[in-house]
C-alpha cells in the first residue's frame, strides 16, 4: 500500500500538472505566446501554495522542487501545441480546475495541520491553496476570477478541506481522510458543473432616498 508521504507527493505532482493545464488553457483563450503560457501555468499551479507557505511561515515548497516547475512548463508547452485540437476548451478548463481544486484543498489543509495550525486555520489554508492560484491567473488574464462568480467552487474546496480535517481529528487513517476530502471536494464541484448548481447572486434593488440627502 502506498505510504502517506508518497501519496501526498504524487497528489502534489498531479495537482500541479492539472492546475498548470488550466492556466495554459486560459492562456490559449487569450492567444498568448509560449512564455505567457508558461508564466500563467506556473502562476496557477503555485500561486495558492506560495501564499499558504508564506502565511504559515515556512519555506515555499516549490522552490525546493525544481522538477515541479519543469513539469508546469512542459504541460504549458504541450497545451500551446495541442489546445487547438480541443473543441470545448472552456469545459476542459473547468474540469482541470476542478481536479486541481480538489487535490490542493486537502493538500493545503494537510500542510497546515503538519505545521500545527488549528482546524479552522487548516480549512482556510486549504481554501487558499485551492483557489488563490486560479484567482491570480484570472486577474492577470483580465477575467472575472472564478472564485468571485456564483460558481460553487470555494465552497467545494472548503467542504473537502473540512471533511479531511474532521476525519483527521477523529484519528481516522490519514490516507483515507485525504482521499475522502478530495472525493467530496471534486464531487461537489462536478455536481455543480453537471447540474448547473450555483450560489444565489445579489439582485439589484431600487435605491432609497435618505432624509439627510437633498
Amino acid at each position: 500500500m502506498l505510504s502517506l508521504g508518497l501519496l501526498l507527493e504524487a497528489l502534489n505532482w498531479i495537482g500541479s500538472a492539472t492546475f498548470a493545464a488550466s492556466g495554459a488553457l486560459v492562456a490559449s483563450r487569450k492567444q498568448l505566446d509560449p512564455v505567457g503560457f508558461v508564466l500563467i501555468a506556473a502562476t496557477t499551479a503555485f500561486g495558492g501554495g506560495t501564499l499558504r507557505d508564506l502565511l504559515l511561515g515556512r519555506p515555499v515548497a516549490w522552490l525546493g522542487t525544481p522538477g515541479l516547475v519543469l513539469l508546469a512548463a512542459l504541460v504549458a508547452l504541450l497545451v500551446f501545441f495541442a489546445a487547438h485540437r480541443l473543441e470545448k476548451r472552456f469545459a476542459a478548463l473547468l474540469w482541470a480546475d476542478a481536479v486541481g481544486m480538489a487535490l490542493f484543498a486537502v493538500l493545503g489543509a494537510e500542510a497546515a495541520l503538519a505545521e500545527g495550525a488549528s482546524p479552522w486555520a487548516a480549512i482556510l489554508m486549504g481554501m487558499i491553496t485551492a483557489t488563490f492560484g486560479g484567482a491570480l491567473r484570472d486577474v492577470i488574464c483580465g477575467e472575472m476570477p472564478l472564485i468571485l462568480r456564483k460558481e460553487i467552487y470555494a465552497t467545494a474546496a472548503a467542504l473537502g478541506a473540512a471533511l479531511f480535517v474532521a476525519l483527521t481529528g477523529l484519528a481516522l487513517d490519514r490516507s483515507i481522510a485525504v482521499c475522502a476530502g478530495m472525493a467530496v471536494a471534486f464531487g461537489v464541484r462536478a455536481a455543480a458543473l453537471l447540474r448547473g448548481w450555483s450560489l444565489p447572486a445579489y439582485k439589484p434593488r431600487p435605491g432609497r432616498d435618505y432624509p439627510d440627502q437633498r
